[in-house]
């Protein structure tokens, strides 16, 4: 479903698209100031979400996330004058606000800094908020653009600062337009860069199976599930990707920095779900098994760089067995198969999805463990199957010289 609000602001005109996809609701900001002779000055088309934690009276941790940007306002944005640079300013309610500043060189501008503030002092957005307040990040970006190009980019950018996580993409913006009409001359960020590069590579794969250049390690993200009564599941863990389609291998990390999670638990059942801007859901769904628990079930449904839907699931698994009351903790390489098509690799597991207390780890049950059970009794066989052939050996030999001496 598209549609389409129009918002005005005194001498500016502004486009608000939205676009609705499945059960995510995702809007694209579209925005064109325009100067007192009615030309456009600033133009600004993105996409963006906000993610905050916040600690509350009781000492746990909660997330905000803000993605439906329906309600925004813009007062404040300018084109911009002698003193002073151009502006984009955004709000959304009473809650949150957006500032993005603008500074130009003699032939360059530049995305200089980018502020987000958030009142936690809003009881119904912030409930049980430990701290009351209006609280303001500033991350700074300051690179430069040539001044009669569009800047672009449609990959995922992310500033990270204090308790806040920002999300940007599909970025297309021109500071400084020049004579009222936008360029058509892109400047692209160093992600599209990369992206565009990779793409051409992918195009010259052969028919035979092409496996992906080997990725470094992902990064380690925490994940956590919280209820009515606290933290419900905790999860800590490096997460990549294999992905086999057309015979041709993908390897993607999963990055958790840009990564939002939700879930759920229940008596008997518990659910991790992991969603970024390509990635609509990742699934681990737990089970309990009497007196154990283990990973029963992952689904998941993203899009790959080729514009493809890849969806799999697999809900006959067994995976990451421990004690209820314990953790499961493997700090090597392991691979969860979920199907031919489908392999994660985890790096420095450890999950607790049932019987978390005060919002921590029990103690945990750790892979090492069940190979250095094996271990010995590897080597006990071994030897028993040695031992064996010596005194089969040795009963076999005597026979024959019992034998020999019946000859005689």
């Amino acid at each position: 479903m598209v549609c389409c609000r129009l918002s005005p602001v005194p001498g500016s005109g502004l486009v608000l698209l939205c676009l609705v996809l499945g059960a995510v609701s995702c809007y694209s900001l579209e925005l064109n100031l325009t100067d007192s002779e009615k030309n456009i000055c600033l133009y600004a088309k993105w996409q963006m979400k906000f993610r905050i934690r916040y600690e509350t009276t009781s000492k746990n941790y909660k997330f905000v996330t803000i993605s439906d940007l329906s309600n925004a306002t813009y007062n404040g944005s300018i084109c911009g004058d002698d003193q002073n640079g151009p502006k984009i300013a955004v709000q959304f309610g009473s809650v949150f606000s957006w500032v993005v500043n603008f500074t130009k060189e003699v032939s360059t501008y530049s995305i200089d800094i980018i502020s987000f503030s958030y009142d936690t002092s809003d009881n119904t957005t912030f409930p049980d908020a430990k701290e009351k307040g209006i609280f303001t990040v500033y991350n700074p970006v300051a690179f430069g653009i040539p001044l009669n190009d569009i800047f672009r980019c449609n990959s995922v950018s992310t500033l990270e600062k204090n308790d806040v996580v920002q999300h940007y993409w599909d970025v297309h913006v021109q500071a400084f337009v020049q004579n009222g009409t936008t360029s058509t001359k892109e400047f692209l960020c160093d992600q599209d860069k990369t992206s565009t590069t990779a793409a051409t590579t992918t195009h010259t794969t052969v028919p035979s199976t092409t496996m992906p250049t080997p990725k470094e390690k992902p990064e380690v993200g925490s994940y956590l599930v919280n209820n009515g009564n606290g933290t419900c599941l905790l999860a800590t863990m490096g997460l990549q990707l294999n992905i086999t389609q057309e015979k041709v291998v993908s390897v993607i990390n999963i990055k958790p920095n840009t990564t939002d999670f939700t879930g759920s638990c229940h008596p008997q059942t518990a659910l991790l779900r992991l969603n970024s801007s390509n990635i609509k859901y990742l699934d681990f769904v737990f089970m309990k098994n009497e007196n154990r628990f283990y990973l029963k079930e992952v689904n998941v449904s993203m899009s790959l760089n080729n514009g493809s839907v890849f969806s799999i699931a697999n809900n006959n698994l067994s995976y990451w067995d421990a004690s209820l009351g314990s953790s499961y903790m493997c700090n090597k390489e392991q691979t969860v198969s979920v199907s031919e098509a489908f392999q994660i690799n985890t790096f420095d597991l450890r999950v607790q999805p049932f019987n978390v207390i005060e919002g921590k780890y029990s103690t945990a049950q750790d892979c090492r463990a069940a190979d250095n059970f094996l271990v010995p009794i590897a080597v006990g066989t071994a030897l028993a199957g040695v031992l064996i052939l010596v005194m089969l050996a040795y009963f076999i030999g005597l026979k024959c010289h019992h034998t020999g001496y019946e000859r005689f």
